[in-house]
């Protein structure tokens, strides 16, 4: 087997691949271009799409040079797959914004000091936008059939379930194939990765490849990823695992990878980080504490840079050591102004962004779960004063596993 492809395997990314000895025989023959897609619905992508980027990374690691599409043309539809209603349609100015954000995500995880294997950015927009309906029904429409559309899964599940499906929708499926068709035209890009959900999708993107021009195209998918509790990667109680340190600090990025259940760790080690495969199988019985440290510091090395990883680490011996003045906290900055107009424990908590919902706030604090200076707050209309800071700086915790450190301007 391709050497690729067996590091695939091992560590957890492999679901299902079209023609997959002859795909091995063609990597170990040459190095080639793959792409995996990217749809611009956020300013950021999250942690439920890092699988496709280590996918990309480990592409790159075997000296073949990945693509990154980014759907600044197929945003303005909407993927039909998974969804149970129809996405929210975005401005022109957001898709940009988006757009522009998500591709200087990617490359802090995408090497580009080789030029063999640098990755190639493209936006779909730029083929997309030129189409002539007419043209486009007559070179392209006619090698999809209405039957075959309607028993992909993306179709299926919301035509089971009753539920709506645009016309607009439905054309994603061939507008996903076409952007294939088009960088294999361009770019001779031989392969495609993406989700297990994409599967339908990517087989149209082959097939379309193979009737128009004869050549043969490939493609692997990845399995869905779920944390041992059953819920959904990328997702937690307090909201989503955002990549982009403006929505969430390096800090809570750690955090997440520290705490996720033991059963996950030698997976996600597998998954996620660039450590050896024998390595990780050497670690297997290595105490749990330390080896939750190291995925933590791995995968927040990888996105924020190794200085980040280490001030978080050191911050959350701090804030378990009940260390008040912990400097690599994360921090927020309020003013004597806010003591003025006198702001409750539950604003501070908003203000904080560690939690949204006033009344889930209530809840936390009905149940213990909120301190201050490591002290149980137990009164939702606590006034915050300035007397709960020492030398300008509080500590508020919520939960066992977040802090910030609220600094008095």
């Amino acid at each position: 087997m391709n050497k690729f492809l067996k590091e695939f395997k091992d560590r957890g990314y492999f679901y299902q691949c079209t023609s997959e000895n002859e795909l091995s025989k063609l990597l170990n023959k040459e190095k080639i271009k793959g792409y995996i897609g990217f749809d611009c619905t956020a300013e950021s992508l999250h942690v439920g799409s890092l699988l496709q980027i280590m996918c990309l990374r480990l592409l790159q690691k075997h000296g073949n040079r990945p693509i990154v599409l980014l759907g600044g043309g197929t945003t303005r539809i909407g993927d039909p797959s998974g969804k149970d209603k129809t996405r929210k349609i975005l401005s022109e100015s957001e898709i940009k914004k988006n757009t522009k954000n998500i591709e200087r995500i990617l490359k802090k995880y995408l090497y580009s000091d080789n030029p063999k294997t640098k990755p190639i950015f493209v936006n779909n927009y730029s083929w997309l936008k030129e189409l002539n309906y007419i043209s486009f029904l007559r070179e392209i429409g006619k090698h999809f059939t209405i039957n075959k559309m309607l028993t992909f899964e993306s179709v299926k599940t919301r035509l089971d379930r009753e539920q709506s499906l645009s016309y607009m929708e439905f054309n994603y499926m061939i507008l996903q194939a076409y952007d294939f068709l088009e960088l294999n035209k361009k770019e001779s890009c031989s392969l495609q990765i993406g989700g297990s959900d994409q599967w339908g999708n990517i087989i149209n993107g082959t097939e379309l490849i193979k009737r128009y021009s004869g050549k043969q195209a490939y493609g692997l998918t990845t399995p869905l990823i779920t944390l041992a509790s059953g819920a959904k990667m990328g997702k937690t109680e307090s909201g989503a695992v955002w990549l982009d340190e403006k929505l969430l600090s390096s800090y809570n990025y750690w955090q997440f990878w520290r705490n996720v259940d033991d059963r996950d760790v030698i997976k996600f080690l597998k998954m996620f980080t660039d450590l050896d495969i024998r390595e990780i199988e050497r670690m297997k019985n290595d105490n749990i504490n330390e080896l939750k440290t190291k995925l933590a510091n791995e995968a927040t090395s990888m996105l924020h840079g190794k200085k980040a990883a280490k001030n978080s680490e050191q911050a959350a011996k701090e804030a378990f050591s009940g260390n008040l003045l912990g400097s690599k906290l994360p921090s927020i900055k309020i003013n004597f102004r806010d003591i003025e107009k006198k702001i409750t424990i539950v604003d501070l908590v908003i203000l904080s962004n560690l939690e949204k919902s006033k009344s889930e706030i209530r809840r936390l604090i009905y149940g213990n779960a909120i301190r201050l200076n490591d002290k149980i707050i137990s009164d939702d209309k606590l006034v915050i004063s300035d007397e709960l800071f020492s030398n300008n700086y509080l500590k508020l915790s919520v939960g066992k596993k977040r802090h910030i450190k609220v600094v008095l301007d």
